[in-house]
């Protein structure tokens, strides 16, 4: 799979005259990528402005030629995000509904829907989960629901909003070989550098301004330098 190009052209966010986002300008194609910052730097907003959730107040996000946040038809075939809490993600009372849905929204017919469901469960060895309730399903598991479905759509980017966050260690592992095998380009928003240190890329964000992007060498050992002081350890 052929590594998409993701420009983000000088955008800022404001809300209620409150800066979010301050002229992020950054060029993307590597395959793993890794978005770094505490808490409150701007991570998740940016992640939504990624993905045409939000729309910046100035400048633009491009994904290959195409305007993330102008062409809302075109942007959810190429891009999804996996958000921290997927209980603000799943909608539909059964595995299957939820996973159609994407579907449909691409232009699939119900029973091509259905199909792409049973073989995006299939791969994952839940096809039992079909008709299964979405509330009876544990935390990593609806997390492992949000990620078939974006996976069944096919996309050639996949956000990860903090994608560990509440989850125990065992499936933490299980989630992130998962996301070690996507063929996808894979933009991972976290706190927690360790998650990101094998990447190809780091973006790290501090109070909506990007402070430095390089390789993981680069960037992590300043930015775990910088969150010690701010804590008072050094």
């Amino acid at each position: 799979m052929k590594n998409p190009h993701i420009s983000i052209n000088q955008v800022s966010l404001s809300v209620g005259g409150r800066s979010i986002l301050c002229d992020i300008d950054a060029q993307l194609s590597d395959r793993r990528i890794g978005i770094v910052g505490r808490n409150g730097s701007g991570k998740s907003t940016l992640a939504r402005c990624l993905c045409g959730l939000i729309k910046p107040t100035s400048g633009k996000v491009i994904l290959d030629d195409i305007d993330i946040y102008a062409d809302r038809k075109q942007a959810i075939r190429k891009i999804g995000i996996l958000f921290q809490n997927p209980d603000h993600q799943i909608i539909y009372p059964t595995v299957g509904e939820e996973i159609d849905f994407g579907l449909r929204q691409i232009g699939h017919t119900a029973a091509q829907a259905r199909d792409a469901t049973r073989q995006i469960l299939t791969r994952f060895d839940t096809l039992n989960w079909l008709d299964r309730q979405t509330a009876s399903l544990s935390q990593g598991q609806k997390q492992l629901l949000c990620l078939m479905s974006i996976l069944a759509m096919e996309p050639d980017v996949i956000v990860l909003d903090e994608p560990f966050s509440g989850l125990d260690i065992p499936t933490r592992r299980i989630l992130g070989d998962v996301f070690q095998s996507l063929p996808q380009t894979v933009i991972h928003i976290t706190h927690d550098p360790e998650a990101i240190e094998t990447y190809d890329q780091v973006l790290w964000l501090d109070a909506g301004r990007i402070q430095q992007i390089g390789s993981p060498s680069q960037v992590l050992p300043k930015f775990m330098d910088a969150m010690m002081i701010a804590s008072g350890l050094t």
